[in-house]
């Protein structure tokens, strides 16, 4: 291939993904207005007109914001690329550190994913300050948004540059073999990284305290005993800091599993609505489906980079992007594109992804039926849609593509149905 070719390819990629993501949104946005007027019949005696317009204007509102963040991430994208933005990095990387090319190449993925994250935070800001804020869900002052921001930076530079510095490492030194060994070390990173989170990294932004005595600790004890699951312990995060969305979640791994509620969510559901949700969580345990999430993305993880050692020795890879680096940088320029444009190549595979999720969440469903009751999980799932202003019609097209749960109808009519075997 040519390197005039693959810039075409290139284009083309790009134009379709970004025009894909354009009508994708557009038609979320017209079928959620057209159905606003009318909450669906088998939500009506439960969520009011005026929570269904509500949560009609807010994922209207998140989606028109997600169509300008998709149209500037294209021009970023160029900027970088075909525009030379990159290639002018390199230049003045060379020309502040023109004795240690090593030092250099870990500079330049460094400054690359710096320049993209602060471009990323207006964005981050408008949805924060306001459209949350317009719904109501807004609990953040901006004093910890940015907080929150430096805490993350400080995380990546603590985990993620010696991460970067190791596989810049065994890109230059390991031969041809070396994407082998650089994915064995991303995947005992990301294994690690998953046994620090809870203990490490989650309480650098949120407050855990144990979940206390009462009839809640009791069902979810209870419920965990029938399941036979083991926890490291029971948590409430102070979630209502930041946002008055609610979740719970699972984190961690082996015998150092937590189990964490936002305290939105345990104000907002009763007992047996809560054990119906953690029954749910559970469920996706039972069938292992963390465990084939992990597989899968380390799976995708060692094609990846398998790939990546191919198109590293391609000239017309580099050429075709706008970049032509010095020797001492192939490595990191080919990481760097590598990263900043599969995502263009790989879009169109979204929905085999969400298809996956969603047939996890119907099999985690029908595990909460069998140990919670099903009507006690429609309930929780109801409050949570109206509270989280979740829209109860969304585009099928959109959530075919996009949606990692099934639609609230699909959902509740299925749970309606195990409730009734």
């Amino acid at each position: 291939m040519t390197s005039q070719l693959f810039t075409l390819v290139f284009s083309a990629a790009l134009l379709a993904s970004v025009a894909t993501k354009l009508w994708l949104a557009t038609r979320q946005i017209r079928y959620v207005a057209r159905h606003r007027d009318a909450v669906p019949s088998g939500f009506a005696s439960r969520i009011d007109l005026d929570a269904h317009r509500r949560a009609a204007s807010y994922t209207i509102a998140r989606t028109r914001l997600s169509m300008v963040e998709s149209v500037f991430g294209a021009f970023v994208l160029l900027g970088f690329t075909l525009f030379g933005g990159l290639q002018s990095l390199l230049g003045v990387l060379e020309s502040l550190l023109p004795a240690s090319p090593f030092l250099r190449s870990v500079a330049f993925v460094a400054v690359v994913f710096t320049i993209s994250a602060l471009l990323e935070l207006p964005f981050a800001w408008a949805r924060q300050f306001r459209i949350e804020q317009r719904f109501g869900f807004n609990r953040m002052t901006p004093r910890l948004f940015f907080a929150d921001a430096a805490k993350a930076a400080a995380v990546a530079v603590v985990l993620g540059l010696p991460l970067l510095a190791l596989v810049l490492w065994l890109m230059r030194s390991s031969g041809n073999w070396w994407w082998l060994w650089v994915w064995a070390a991303w995947a005992v990173f990301n294994v690690g990284v998953l046994v620090l989170y809870p203990t490490v990294i989650a309480p650098l932004f949120n407050r855990f305290e144990p979940l206390p005595e009462g009839e809640l600790r009791h069902r979810v004890e209870a419920l965990l005993a029938r399941c036979g699951f083991a926890s490291k312990g029971l948590f409430v995060m102070d979630g209502s800091r930041r946002s008055a969305h609610g979740n719970a979640y699972f984190t961690g791994l082996g015998r150092a599993k937590r189990i964490v509620f936002f305290d939105t969510l345990v104000s907002r559901l009763d007992p047996p609505e809560i054990e119906a949700v953690l029954a749910h969580e559970l469920g996706h345990y039972e069938r292992r489906h963390v465990q084939k999430r992990i597989a899968l993305s380390f799976a995708i993880s060692l094609a990846g980079l398998w790939l990546l050692g191919w198109l590293s020795r391609q000239a017309w890879f580099f050429e075709g992007l706008g970049v032509s680096p010095g020797i001492g940088e192939l490595d990191a320029a080919a990481l760097v594109l590598f990263l900043l444009v599969m995502p263009v190549f790989t879009f169109l595979l979204q929905p085999l992804f969400s298809a996956v999720s969603r047939r996890h969440e119907f099999e985690a469903d029908a595990f909460a039926a069998r140990h919670a009751r099903a009507q006690d999980l429609v309930a929780a799932l109801v409050k949570l849609y109206k509270d989280n202003a979740s829209t109860l019609t969304p585009d099928p097209v959109h959530s075919a593509f996009y949606d990692s749960h099934p639609p609230a109808s699909q959902r509740i009519g299925r749970l309606g149905e195990l409730s009734s075997a």
